[in-house]
């Protein structure tokens, strides 16, 4: 079976050591299940790897992108009722490629109601801001987010006053963000407002960061001593040092929760996601032919972007 595939075969800029491949798929294994893809999106996770910023783990060439959606077209015999379903192709394969094997039991439903899409996007973003909810809540505090344009940011603040957060006011770059802002129920605070950060820090009691540098330094000097700071991401691309030892920094990874999980668990957790993600605002999206990636990757790194770039896998 033909296949094509976006893979690296070195470390770098990903414009520079990412190339479309064509070759031809190999046997698929008794206890996995091949997936047609349909849509795979360009997330910050998919780009980082790319740079060897985590070479001690990955094993060159490798397949780009870590979440997409398809339709399953091959399955050994106890998995043949997911034929023709529409599935998450998650924890096998790198995703931007045509064809995806992925561990059946690790298959991820997708239900009527969630168009393909959305569906696409259904697993690091969201399950990473149910699972920064659920291990350090939002229950009655003053909820302060980074670069809150970003679609975690969005899903952790709409979620959080949905988990019963007093407030929810998000520090954003773009102004192009805060009417959307607006819409979800959070406060847009623009990063040059020196004086509205510090003002809603000194009453945060939750901190979810995903921007790191200097913004994440400054918001712990502001920051009630008995708070928490979660980081969850460096966007800014600069680490940041505590000067002090509270307020308490926690440093949240979302595969460092799988482990524990094991199956029933995995799948438990995308069964209390997908009605959560049907009732939420999430931003638009831009479909992207795969012969067109530099174009997805220049889009997803363009200021103010209030799309969110799809790689369309299939003819």
């Amino acid at each position: 079976m033909t296949n094509q595939a976006l893979a690296y075969r070195g470390f770098g800029q990903p414009e520079e050591v990412l190339h479309l491949e064509t070759g031809e798929k190999g046997e698929l294994a008794a206890d996995a299940i091949r997936v047609t893809m349909r849509y795979a999106p360009v997330n910050a996770s998919d780009l980082i790897p790319m740079t060897g910023a985590y070479q001690h783990r990955i094993t060159l060439p490798q397949v780009a992108g870590y979440e997409g959606m398809g339709v399953v077209t091959d399955a050994p015999a106890a998995y043949r009722h997911l034929m023709g379903r529409r599935v998450l192709a998650l924890r096998g394969e790198g995703t931007w490629q045509s064809q995806v094997d992925i561990p059946a039991a690790l298959a991820i439903s997708v239900p009527d109601n969630i168009d393909d899409r959305l569906a696409a996007r259904g697993y690091i973003n969201p399950l990473a801001a149910k699972l920064m909810l659920e291990y350090f809540s939002p229950a009655g505090k003053d909820i302060l987010l980074t670069a809150a344009g970003s679609e975690c940011a969005m899903l952790l603040g709409q979620w959080a006053l949905r988990a019963g957060a007093r407030s929810v006011t998000g520090i954003h770059r773009s102004p192009v963000h805060a009417l959307k802002l607006e819409q979800c129920g959070i406060t847009p605070v623009q990063e040059q407002e020196s004086e509205a950060i510090g003002y809603y820090a000194a009453r945060a009691g939750v901190v979810y960061d995903a921007t790191g540098g200097r913004l994440a330094e400054t918001l712990l000097e502001l920051m009630p001593l008995t708070s928490l700071f979660i980081s969850y991401g460096l966007l800014s691309g600069e680490v940041f040092r505590a000067k002090h030892h509270l307020p308490k920094i926690h440093w949240f990874h979302v595969r460092h929760y799988l482990a524990a999980a094991g199956t029933d668990g995995w799948q438990q957790m995308f069964r209390a996601l997908w009605p959560l993600l049907a009732e939420t605002h999430t931003h638009d999206v831009q479909i992207f032919a795969v012969e067109e990636w530099k174009a997805a990757i220049g889009a997803y790194r363009t200021a103010g972007r209030s799309a969110k770039p799809l790689i369309k896998l299939d003819p």
